[in-house]
């Protein structure tokens, strides 16, 4: 169990934490560390399809900023380990995920705000400083160490096993369960308003109301609205590209007919100073 538990809590320590790292880069996908899990524990097969499985659930959590409902890296890795232990499917992977992936969003946002939340002064006071040096430095160990302690989830969950894991879940209230829920259900809210702060312009606020206009009352499925969205940013596109298309042309007109009068002028001027020397 000793070896399961580290190299589990490796493989989180590295997608999950790479993808924070390294950007949007689909690291901490159940279709990522589903397989990487079952490889590592002797069982490519039953990872390939478990880590199908959690995707096809936990396709639509795509945490972005504040707009977060759920941790899909931490439920898959425990989930697929502990169905390989105990020769299980879906059946085994799915009552654990759902909960650990709510529960672990949870825990790493409190790490967030305890761990690396009190240093971002120290940011801006090495920024100030111009102290890039210290800056990398202090990033990467923030980096290292905040995913050093959410990897800890799984390394003493594998260590001690499924029941124990089952047990300490059962142990949290449902009034602190569905707080939780709620509060991930809240969550999205706010994100997209953060999103909307930055991202807002009232030029094109027209194609958010018509958005919700569509989903809200219409009830037109979420893939044909960004089918539509697509449409609409290539025709708007479209008609940016040939305005300033027109724009460039006029404005080289314009700087043409320029051109034209000012050489009109010195050429008139140099008959100008011909007559007067022929006449002197």
């Amino acid at each position: 169990m000793l070896y399961q538990a580290i190299i589990v809590a490796l493989i989180v320590w590295l997608t999950v934490g790479g993808q924070e790292l390294l950007g949007f880069t689909q690291l901490g996908r159940p279709i990522v560390i589903g397989p990487l899990v079952g490889l590592a524990l002797g069982d490519l097969k039953t990872g390939l399809l478990l880590g199908a499985a959690l995707e096809t659930i936990f396709m639509g959590v795509v945490n972005i900023g504040g707009a977060s409902s759920a941790e899909p890296g931490l439920a898959s890795a425990l989930a697929v380990a502990f169905a390989i232990n105990l020769h299980g499917g879906l059946g085994v992977a799915l009552p654990i995920a759902i909960p650990i992936g709510i529960i672990g969003l949870q825990i790493k946002t409190l790490i967030y705000v305890l761990f690396v939340g009190p240093f971002a002064s120290r940011f801006d006071t090495l920024a100030k400083q111009g102290n890039q040096k210290q800056i990398v430095a202090l990033h990467y160990g923030l980096w290292a160490s905040q995913w050093f302690i959410y990897s800890l989830i799984p390394f003493f969950a594998i260590l001690f096993g499924s029941t124990a894991t089952q047990e300490i879940l059962n142990m949290i209230p449902k009034t602190i369960v569905n707080g939780l829920t709620v509060a991930g259900n809240l969550l999205p809210a706010v994100g997209m308003a953060m999103l909307m702060k930055i991202l807002w312009q009232n030029n094109i606020s027209v194609y958010y109301f018509l958005g919700f206009l569509i989903v809200a009352y219409f009830q037109v499925p979420l893939i044909a609205v960004a089918v539509m969205a697509i449409v609409i940013g290539v025709v708007s596109g479209q008609r940016d590209f040939e305005m300033h298309q027109l724009n460039k042309k006029a404005t080289e007109q314009k700087a043409l007919a320029a051109a034209n009068v000012q050489n009109a002028q010195v050429a008139g001027a140099g008959n100008d100073i011909e007559d007067d020397d022929f006449f002197d």
